[in-house]
């Protein structure tokens, strides 16, 4: 196989997985339209409210998640992009006979500048966050992660 073919079918797989993990959590739970912005504000607060239960947050602690919260529904905003309509975005690559190869490179190029653009962002609010935690409060968060289940959101 010749290497561009490679690189091609390896750069599509890639942005297959992107944005399908990117639409999956985009739409998760309400799959006919998609998230509205009063949902994902909800949906927000929500997780600001119940993680600030679970470690027992203090006002600067609890701050510091509103901002970590912030920064990743501004980046959730940058990484949808205009249309915020993906499967239409999608519909219209394969609409034709030939896979429009220029649209779906654009496509992946917007959403890696709109991840590296925000990332950094996301990475210094999260540090933030974690750093201002006492060592008991940064255990339970580990321990959060290491059962790998729904995290935040399981029962209990």
């Amino acid at each position: 196989m010749k290497p561009w073919i490679k690189r091609s079918l390896i750069a599509l797989t890639s942005a297959s997985v992107v944005f399908g993990s990117l639409t999956a959590c985009g739409s998760h739970g309400d799959h006919a339209r998609g998230w509205s912005e009063e949902r994902v504000s909800e949906m927000r607060g929500k997780a600001v409210k119940k993680i600030s239960s679970k470690l027992e947050l203090n006002a600067v602690q609890k701050s510091k998640l509103d901002v970590l919260a912030d920064e990743l529904v501004a980046s959730r905003k940058s990484v949808r992009g205009e249309s915020g309509d993906f499967r239409g975005d999608l519909q219209a690559l394969i609409a034709a006979d030939k896979f429009d190869r220029s649209k779906a490179q654009q496509m992946l190029d917007q959403k890696t500048q709109a991840l590296q653009g925000s990332g950094p962002k996301v990475l210094v609010a999260f540090a933030d966050f974690y750093d201002s935690l006492d060592p008991a409060q940064q255990k339970q968060v580990r321990e959060k992660l290491e059962r790998r289940g729904h995290g935040w959101w399981s029962r209990g």
